[in-house]
């Protein structure tokens, strides 16, 4: 009987823990190496402890549309493996998820353990070797097979699965193997301002606020959240995502234009004039003609000198500008960024020509195989950047299983 391949993990993250999962234990003796003592702590603390396992988008044609970088390859990916897999899968082993309103999909018991337990459980049916505290220093090719280097011992193996996440280490390893890296910038951050518009408004948000970034001619829309270091919310961070190089090399020293309302300025204007004729004597702090908080109401009005007390009817026209540029267009300075950190997320890692992406090996290696965070693709918040590590991995283990 021909004895098994050896397999080596390195990573036990989603990705390598993915592989492992779905690894066919009849062809392989595998083993994951993990630095940490405790795995898979990006989904333990994804969406708030619930983890935001995927998305319920179900077309690879749009699903791509959510990966700033990696999208054109990505496409041929998610054929193989899309949400809809990721649904079933779980689901089989005992799992269900639910769709919320933005279509960010959770488990239905809203725990993150529930997920890591079936992918632990998983890779234990298919007695995989789980070795905690093992941290990879160092991977050579040594005649036809793979030498994995640790702290504690040195592992033979003919196949590498490396899903070690964006570190430092990470990438030298790689880059000693020849193996080129783009540079790494932050992605999905918050903006760091300081300006009255939002002093003392930490926790108001906006359902459909729109804000660009005029230097780059980008803009997103989505909820917005002020925070106490300055905005945040699925606008802000779709932002930081698609333009993080750029960002960065502005050094996150910007302008932005604000728009909280997410409606023109003319149609904002109307609103006014219309509550003007409708209740001409209401005070301008009791006013209600916008989907906003009173707090943030009455902070646009201290901050432009407009009288609370003043009838609406009274409103002037250079007053009703002010509110209105407020409002709809209203201009920050950025300075500085403060990361996300529950889906934290870098751009940049292993360049994406060097990957043949029918099975995420590396094409000029021999048996060495790649997935997660640590390839230069990233996503914005929603349960994209998980769905990229399933999707990789289900290949991966796809791939051995068939060959």
């Amino acid at each position: 009987m021909r004895s098994k391949k050896k397999i080596i993990i390195v990573g036990g993250g989603a990705a390598g823990f993915f592989v492992a999962a779905n690894i066919d234990k009849e062809k392989y003796e595998t083993i994951l190496l993990e630095r940490a003592k405790n795995p898979m702590q990006k989904i333990k603390i994804s969406g708030g402890g619930r983890c935001n396992v995927t998305h319920a988008c179900f077309d690879p044609k749009e699903l791509v549309n959510f990966y700033p970088r990696g999208n054109k390859e990505l496409r041929s990916v998610f054929t193989k493996f899309q949400p809809g897999d990721t649904i079933a899968w779980f689901e089989k082993r005992g799992l269900e998820l639910k769709t919320e309103a933005d279509n960010r999909m959770f488990p239905t018991t809203d725990s993150s353990q529930d997920v890591m337990d079936i992918l632990l459980n998983s890779a234990l049916a298919n007695d995989v070797q789980i070795k905690y505290k093992s941290g990879v220093t160092k991977i050579e090719r040594e005649e036809n097979l793979w030498k994995v280097q640790t702290k504690n011992q040195d592992y033979l193996a003919d196949i590498v699965v490396f899903c070690t996440g964006s570190s430092p280490k990470a990438y030298k390893i790689l880059t000693d193997l020849s193996i080129e890296i783009e540079d790494l910038v932050p992605s999905l951050f918050t903006f760091n301002i300081k300006d009255k518009t939002l002093e003392n408004l930490m926790g108001t948000s906006f359902e459909n606020a729109v804000v660009k970034i005029p230097k780059l001619k980008a803009e997103e829309f989505g909820p917005l959240l002020i925070t106490h270091w300055g905005l945040s919310g699925p606008a802000v961070l779709k932002l930081s995502a698609w333009c993080a190089r750029e960002l960065h090399k502005l050094k996150y020293d910007f302008a932005i234009n604000v728009n909280f309302l997410g409606i023109s300025m003319e149609e904002a204007n109307e609103k006014i004039l219309k509550y003007k004729q409708d209740f001409p004597k209401k005070s301008l702090a009791q006013a209600k003609i916008f989907e906003i908080t009173q707090r943030f109401w009455k902070n646009i009005l201290e901050i432009n000198q407009i009288e609370e007390k003043k009838k609406i009817a009274n409103l002037s026209k250079k007053e009703k500008q002010l509110i209105l540029k407020n409002l709809c267009s209203c201009e920050l300075a950025v300075k500085g960024k403060s990361t996300f950190k529950e889906e934290f997320v870098t751009a940049g890692g292993v360049k994406l020509r060097q990957i043949d992406f029918k099975t995420m090996r590396i094409k000029e290696l021999e048996d060495f195989y790649i997935a997660g965070e640590v390839l230069d693709i990233d996503a914005i918040t929603g349960g994209f950047n998980f769905q990229a590590c399933w999707s990789e991995a289900w290949l991966i283990s796809e791939s051995l299983n068939n060959s």
